[in-house]
């Protein structure tokens, strides 16, 4: 098994979440020693569109990049309609691709990214229906389970849990990817 001892790995998500994907992720790399953080616009708790709470670690007014090895962010459309318009969050996701650190994004979180103008001229999935966004914001889409690219991890529902998971983990055991760039 992967060793993340020491790794601090920032989740950040709000209400509306799609709880699995908040909870799979977050299994893994605690699994594999890593500390996971809930960060979120406000502080309390969050709630899954399928009631799962969790208490949240950080406000995305507070943190900084720096702080992490690693960021993964869970979808859930409200989940990732409201964190694409929280410019901390946005902001806070940028940093992570300018300090080259391993991104993971599920689903609808893909939206967090086209608004950190991060996805130009890569290639990634999720859910199908983000498909137009991503292209029209330069990226390549393609249905694939996972796609990996100089450290971005991105996936396209919870039925790809399993592959996202493995290679979260293996991304950031990696640590930082010098093409990984905004």
């Amino acid at each position: 098994m992967t060793d993340l001892s020491g790794k601090r790995v920032a989740f950040v998500a709000t209400d509306g979440f799609e709880d699995s994907e908040l909870t799979s992720p977050w299994q893994a790399v605690t699994d594999a020693g890593a500390t996971a953080v809930l960060i979120a616009p406000e502080s309390g708790e969050i709630e899954g569109k399928n009631g799962h709470r969790q208490v949240v670690d950080e406000l995305t007014a507070d943190v900084d990049a720096g702080a992490f090895d690693a960021l993964v962010l869970p979808g859930g459309v409200v989940n990732a309609d409201h964190l694409r318009m929280d410019g901390n969050a946005v902001d806070f996701a940028r940093a992570f691709f300018e300090q080259h650190k391993p991104v993971a994004a599920i689903c609808h979180a893909a939206w967090l990214l086209v608004e950190a103008k991060v996805v130009d001229g890569r290639t990634l999935t999720s859910y199908p229906s983000l498909q137009t966004d991503l292209r029209n914001a330069g990226a390549t889409w393609v249905d694939e389970e996972v796609v990996v690219e100089d450290g971005l991890v991105t996936s396209r529902t919870p039925d790809d849990l399993p592959a996202f998971n493995a290679k979260v983990v293996e991304e950031i055991a990696e640590g930082r990817h010098s093409a990984q760039s905004a």
